[in-house]
């Protein structure tokens, strides 16, 4: 009997240790490599829950998003290319509907996490830095960021 309980014990630590280990891509969102090594587990989890929230249509995750502590420099630029590959897949008609319900600090931050997101990430799933502009990936967003 003890040797069951034992094993039974190990499943479940190792369920837990598994289940909590940190993650570079949630739904196929992909956390670059700078921001995802600054992370421990609780932010690596915290970040996660934001992308899918954010997937699923809830405007306080994406305020989460915009004042998730990302540290600063290229790690924040990553930041910004999740927040794009979260407008690309879900869609920008979406997104938008998401900005409205954000306060004007929340937007600004947004809009500067948008702008090096297309500018510095990987959105074309090339390799290479992608120099995008707002204005001609997200005009929507664009005109609604730029009135605000």
């Amino acid at each position: 009997m003890k040797k069951v309980s034992y094993i039974s014990l190990l499943i479940i630590l190792l369920s837990i240790t598994v289940s909590s280990c940190k993650q570079k891509e949630v739904e196929g969102i992909k956390i670059s490599e700078t921001l995802y090594i600054h992370q421990d587990y609780r932010t690596n989890w915290e970040l996660r829950h934001l992308i899918r929230q954010t997937l699923n249509k809830d405007s306080k995750a994406l305020a989460g998003l915009a004042n998730f502590n990302c540290g600063d420099g290229e790690a924040c630029y990553e930041l910004g290319f999740v927040i794009t590959q979260i407008t690309y897949k879900m869609g920008e008609a979406d997104f938008i509907n998401l900005l409205g319900q954000l306060d004007q600090k929340e937007l600004s931050v947004l809009e500067g996490f948008i702008r090096v997101g297309l500018e510095y990430g990987d959105n074309d799933g090339n390799g290479k830095m992608d120099k995008k502009r707002i204005h001609e990936e997200f005009p929507g967003i664009y005109n609604l960021l730029s009135i605000k």
